[in-house]
């Protein structure tokens, strides 16, 4: 009964004539630059972190155009490379698992120091591989650092960032992911396997420079009560003449009373009063997932082939409208609103889904063949450019701004390990389906596309303009 009066009286603090007055989803009583500067050190913060993302998009996209190199080169089966290219989710199962706990336990920018050494140790381990073993063990380690990303990624911007900056930041960081997907692709189409391990280490290096210059989360040292360096950190971020002092009492009460409720375990998340925040995540996860990207990016060439298109025609072709797309959903997310934004990218995937299913569909039943190609093209075009104008970064956007600080850890392991399962799943079952039906296949995908649309439109809340402790003491009453 303490607990849910504590959350009430959280929720109430946030509310008009308390702690801040909400007008439009803006706090009118927020000092301006502390509510929407970009400073050097937020702006350094955030390419920090999408460095970490574009790698773990990079790791996904180098298995296909390394397979025929490594085969050759190393005299492998094809079995034995199936087993190089499954590691990478094995790998990222377990980092998933424990993401949330590392994070809450060393913070979120140590954990961003030891992704980033297994990404390292990974590319090495690949270069240097002369048989299956030191590869296997390499694609495990890029997948332990992807599994790490997935979660300190968002959480770390959705904590430095302002509200109103929060959104774009957060989606342009996560769509590095699927862009850096199709970049492997392209630079592996005309480098060797062993070139391409070194490039993918790159934007590892650059990380790891980085993080010498950007603060540790403020909140998270709100919460392990170190309140100079929360101070501090907030200070340098928000910039030295900006006045920090109402966002940091914000953050400091709501931390501090948001901990006497329960403390981050597992069990304590299968509460009513988190079933909401739950189920949302959860799905948002099976959405993210089972629209079939990794069906996409791990067949891409098979998908070509089947189609008729040349490999590198294709992948030149469905990599233009990304970079375009991810600009879009930056502006779009904080103009429209994280759930618009996702019910329209969620629609461009079943459209994507839909054109390239017709087109397997019209070629099965040998009516206008010619155009297969063309339909192909269109429908993978459509769907990637939908998903990084949304649905690649929106989920983990939302995921990192609804839990509470004291079961974000714990409710972030559990999201982010349904999200590599779900994966698992798509990638594993997706040459079953088309050998069962190559049409069949994408019209299944895009029916998820669809219910993921429904699932969004009833129960995903609006997130933007709202401080963290604004959404998350007004979610705690939902149930």
């Amino acid at each position: 009964m303490e607990d849910e009066e504590l959350a009430e009286s959280l929720f109430v603090a946030q509310q008009p004539g308390n702690i801040r007055i909400i007008s439009n989803g803006v706090g009118s009583n927020d000092t301006s630059a502390s509510a929407s500067g970009v400073t050097v050190v937020l702006l350094l913060s955030a390419f920090v972190t999408a460095c970490s993302a574009f790698t773990g998009g990079f790791v996904v996209g180098y298995s296909a155009p390394a397979e025929s190199g490594i085969l050759a080169d190393l005299g492998l089966s094809t079995a034995e490379y199936s087993v190089f290219g499954s590691t990478m989710t094995i790998g990222g199962m377990i980092g998933a698992v424990i993401s949330g706990k590392l994070a809450d336990i060393i913070g979120r920018k140590n954990t961003m120091w030891i992704l980033d050494i297994f990404y390292i140790m990974g590319w090495l381990a690949i270069y240097f591989a002369k048989g299956a073993w030191l590869l296997d063990l390499g694609r495990l380690s890029l997948g332990f650092g992807f599994g790490l990303t997935c979660f300190v990624a968002p959480t770390y911007l959705s904590e430095i960032t302002p509200k109103i900056l929060r959104g774009g930041f957060t989606s342009v960081t996560m769509a590095m992911i699927p862009f850096s997907l199709t970049v492997a692709y392209l630079i592996g189409s005309v480098v060797n396997w062993r070139a391409l391990a070194l490039i993918g280490a790159i934007p590892c290096l650059l990380l790891l420079f980085g993080l010498f210059f950007i603060p540790e989360s403020p909140r998270w040292l709100a919460k392990i009560g170190r309140e100079m360096e929360f101070e501090a950190a907030l200070q340098r971020l928000r910039g030295k003449n900006v006045n920090t002092s109402e966002e940091a009492a914000d953050i400091k009460d709501y931390t501090e009373n948001i901990q006497q409720i329960s403390e981050d375990k597992i069990l304590h998340l299968f509460q009513q009063k988190y079933a909401y925040q739950l189920i949302v995540g959860i799905g948002l996860m099976v959405l993210q997932q089972f629209g079939g990207l990794y069906g996409f990016a791990f067949y891409m060439d098979e998908i070509f082939e089947l189609a008729g298109v040349p490999s590198i025609i294709g992948f030149i072709v469905v990599s233009i409208p990304e970079i375009p797309a991810i600009a879009l959903g930056s502006i779009l997310i904080e103009k429209f609103g994280r759930r618009t934004l996702l019910m329209i990218s969620a629609t461009g995937e079943c459209l994507g889904c839909v054109l390239t299913g017709l087109s397997f569909l019209l070629q099965s039943l040998n009516w206008w063949k010619e155009a297969t190609p063309t339909l192909v093209l269109s429908g993978i075009l459509v769907f990637k450019a939908s998903y990084s104008l949304g649905v690649g970064a929106i989920p983990w956007i939302i995921i990192s701004e609804i839990f509470p600080i004291n079961v974000k850890g714990s409710a972030g392991s559990i999201c982010n390990l349904v999200n590599w399962f779900c994966s698992l799943l798509v990638s594993y079952t997706f040459n079953f389906l088309v050998e069962w039906s190559s049409a069949g296949t994408f019209f299944l995908y895009a029916s998820m596309s669809g219910l993921g649309v429904l699932f969004t439109a009833k129960l995903v809340p609006e997130t933007r303009w709202r401080t963290l402790e604004e959404i998350q003491a007004s979610l705690i009453t939902h149930s």
